[in-house]
């Protein structure tokens, strides 16, 4: 075979399964004897558990069993769930599986009942009583720091759960008081639920004196560390199977209480059992992301050059610090976004409130960043009386200055930062467009063009590698094992791609398995954008050691010296002589015969983050009468480094791109002042529909990053990063003639006219 796949858009061989209904999830995993759990949740924001009376419960027919947290304390498993202090000033609190003692958010797990039957399991949460003592209750991320808050925990009685300054105060001090002018932006960027397709799922059994774990998951190697630590056992004697996952986001990125809870109970009960979520349990109980206050400022010099930055940002952890990085760890490093700024500086806290913990949701931290530096960037322009694209051209790191490190210590590996904004603007014709919109306003009609040009960490920091195995069998079929994990990113077509052009093999022949932590030393998961840049990465390093092995056993089947051993599209041939070839399949077959089969195992381990990048333009007509908001256009230019499979890309900008509007449009978690979420339930929650979503127009630039073998970057959570600021700039832009300079988000109708009917300009 000589044609290359890399590069090629072909369909997803994973899809036919999935559109047929062939797939199967954790709940579609049937075992012999299994009980289904049910959990008591929590209906106050904050409250002492005074007591637990679950003897009528117990009593109930078909019931197995009632566990509460006290008898998880009583048993040899520490039932907590405890991040490292890696925040600067972090002060994380210990996250029982079950409360005790207090609790601290709606839908905090309480109580466990097991069943022989899901719906028995559920009947059963009715007749177990808690008496609660209510306590004052604290949602905002602001007001939980104030002094007259209530405190969640006695170990952070200040509601601080982290506090981070950073940079040069008086480095910026100097630099604002030189400014020609500053620039400010005060913004809420607001709490989201991720919302899966597929709820999440666990199904424990007890297998060879060890625990086999079958749920729906991001990181299945991942969270054998986890529930190993939680239930005192092991690593070695905890198998995690993830399978098909409908859909993840990040939300299904990390340790919950119920897999531990689950778990705890199959190894008490000595017997399988098995929990799938409700999707109002869902909006309670799976993390949540977002939630920021960003305050951020500019300093410039007349000339249009930023010289200086300055924040104040604050995000919750939620009722617990249950997710160690935080959005906190994304967040500082990309503050520079694309632009040359000399100092940047501030400070981003963390508090506790009485909400449902955060964690990752497509971005993690990077759409908060870049909506408070892209919407900045808008204001910077205003102030100066200039072009937003001209103004960000004028910042913009130049493609000569890579690698390049900015003043927050970031060093962003390649980029053409220019080319993509050009060709974004080329795409709009956008000079036509301004023309066109000022000649619209004399009509009375309100066009608005908004620009993102963003930045992105992508994979992850050195450390935190991925592992990666290539095998022949003796059938010479060849199957890749992964510690990434598909929940719709295309990896069983992406990777098969890869492996077929770097050994030569069918791609058809070709098998991907994710999801299996016994098939490998250890592994990770996906999330983050990391999938290509390191498990791709360790799939060819094995590759290649695969083919080393099998160069040895050419050498001997072709009565060769080594030297003289030339590998090209899957066969081994004598330089100078290709009729004496043997092809690699072949030599597999050879080699189980003689030695065993062809089987390599590696693990990268990054040098750096991969810095995707791009520019998107949002192009929207606003209605001031009613608030509504039209799109006309949407362009997308993005560098996600090589391309693997430019449909694939397509597809996840588009993805990205939806999730993004919805926050900026349509999306918004909300709890009262007692701590009740109010938007409990898809009634309440508005996902954006396909009819919401605006045709996308995308086109690519490639600058390979240096970071690994393949030079891909990642692009996941482009499409989300950009997506954002993009539209509300284009909101911004289109009511200038009334004077606005914020519409809080989500910017439904009512927003948009209030933000119109609160300015102090008219039209």
């Amino acid at each position: 075979m000589s044609e290359k796949l890399v590069g090629t858009p072909k369909h997803r061989r994973e899809d036919p399964d999935l559109v047929r209904g062939d797939a199967t999830y954790t709940d579609d995993v049937q075992v012999p004897e299994a009980a289904h759990a049910a959990l008591l949740r929590s209906r106050h924001a904050h409250a002492s558990i005074e007591s637990i009376d679950a003897s009528e419960a117990a009593a109930a027919e078909g019931v197995v069993e009632v566990i509460t947290g006290e008898d998880i304390e009583q048993s040899d498993a520490p039932g907590v769930i405890q991040v490292p202090p890696i925040m600067p000033n972090a002060v994380p609190t210990p996250f029982p599986v079950l409360a005790t003692d207090v609790v601290r958010y709606v839908g905090e797990a309480i109580a466990v009942v097991v069943a022989e039957d899901r719906y028995v399991a559920h009947d059963a949460l009715d007749l177990i009583d808690v008496e609660y003592e209510r306590r004052e209750a604290v949602v905002d991320v602001r007001e939980a720091l104030e002094e007259d808050a209530p405190t969640l925990h006695e170990e952070a009685p200040d509601n601080l759960a982290f506090d981070w300054p950073f940079g040069d105060e008086e480095a910026l001090d100097e630099a604002f008081a030189e400014a020609d002018a500053t620039a400010s932006v005060e913004l809420q960027n607001q709490r989201l639920i991720g919302d899966p397709m597929e709820p999440r799922s666990v199904l424990a059994e007890v297998e060879d004196d060890g625990l086999k774990v079958t749920m729906s998951t991001q990181v299945p190697h991942m969270e054998v560390d986890h529930l190993a630590g939680t239930l005192g056992l092991d690593e070695e004697d905890v198998h995690v199977v993830s399978p098909d996952v409908g859909g993840g986001f990040g939300i299904k990125g990390g340790e919950y209480p119920e897999e531990v809870v689950v778990s705890w109970c199959a190894l008490h009960l000595d017997r399988p059992v098995k929990w799938t979520e409700t999707r109002s349990e869902a909006h309670q109980a799976d993390y949540q992301s977002r939630d920021w206050y960003l305050d951020g400022e500019l300093a410039l010099d007349d000339d249009g050059t930023i010289t200086a930055m300055r924040v104040d940002c604050a995000n919750t952890v939620g009722g617990y610090f249950a997710f160690g990085p935080t959005l906190a760890g994304n967040f500082q490093p990309l503050l520079s976004g694309q632009y040359e700024i000399d100092e940047i500086g501030g400070r981003i806290v963390g508090s506790y409130t009485n909400t449902t913990p955060t964690a990752s949701y497509r971005g993690a931290g990077r759409p908060e960043v870049m909506y408070l530096v892209e919407r900045l960037i808008d204001a910077g322009a205003r102030e100066l009386d200039m072009d937003p694209a001209e103004f960000r051209r004028r910042n913009l790191v130049p493609s000569d200055a890579f690698p390049y490190e900015s003043a927050v210590g970031a060093v962003y590996d390649s980029g053409d930062y220019e080319r993509a904004l050009d060709l974004a603007l080329e795409h709009v014709d956008y000079d036509a467009l301004r023309e066109r919109q000022a000649e619209l306003r004399e009509e009375g009609r309100y066009l608005g063009i908004g620009i993102s040009s963003i930045i992105e960490n992508s994979a992850n920091q050195p450390g935190m590698g991925e592992f990666g195995r290539v095998r022949f069998g003796r059938d010479g079929k060849l199957t890749a094992y992964l510690g990434t994990h598909d929940h719709g990113q295309g990896h069983e077509t992406s990777f098969a791609q890869i492996l077929s052009d770097e050994l030569g093999v069918e791609y058809d022949d070709i098998e991907i398995e994710e999801g299996d932590t016994q098939h490998l030393p250890g592994g990770v998961g996906t999330f983050g954008s990391r999938s290509m840049s390191l498990g791709g990465a360790a799939m060819v390093e094995a590759a290649e050691r695969v083919k080393e092995e099998a160069r040895e056993v050419a050498v001997d089947e072709l009565e060769a010296a080594p030297e003289d051993i030339e590998f090209a599209d899957g066969e081994f041939h004598v330089t100078g002589a290709p009729e004496r070839s043997i092809h690699i399949t072949e030599i597999a077959r050879r080699a189980a015969d003689r030695e065993g089969d062809l089987d390599a195992t590696e693990e990268y381990d990054p040098p750096n983050f991969g810095w995707p990048f791009g520019t998107h333009i949002a192009v929207v007509e606003v209605d001031p009468e009613s608030g509504e908001v039209d799109f006309e256009r949407y362009v997308a230019v993005d560098d996600c480094g090589t391309i693997i499979n430019p449909m694939i890309v397509d597809g996840q900008i588009h993805g990205g791109v939806a999730q993004g509007i919805g926050q900026a449009l349509y999306e918004g978690a909300e709890y009262d002042d007692n701590g009740q979420l109010v938007t409990g339930s898809l009634q309440d929650y508005a996902l954006p529909r396909a009819s919401h979503i605006p045709e996308l127009e995308t086109d690519e630039t490639e600058t390979p990053s240096p970071h690994n073998p393949l030079g891909v970057k990642g692009t996941g959570e482009a499409g989300t990063t950009a997506a954002t600021p993009a539209v509300m700039n284009a909101i911004v832009d289109a009511l200038e003639p009334f004077g606005v300079e914020d519409v809080e988000m989500p910017a439904r109708p009512e927003a948009v006219w209030r933000a119109i009917e609160e300015s102090d300009g008219s039209a």
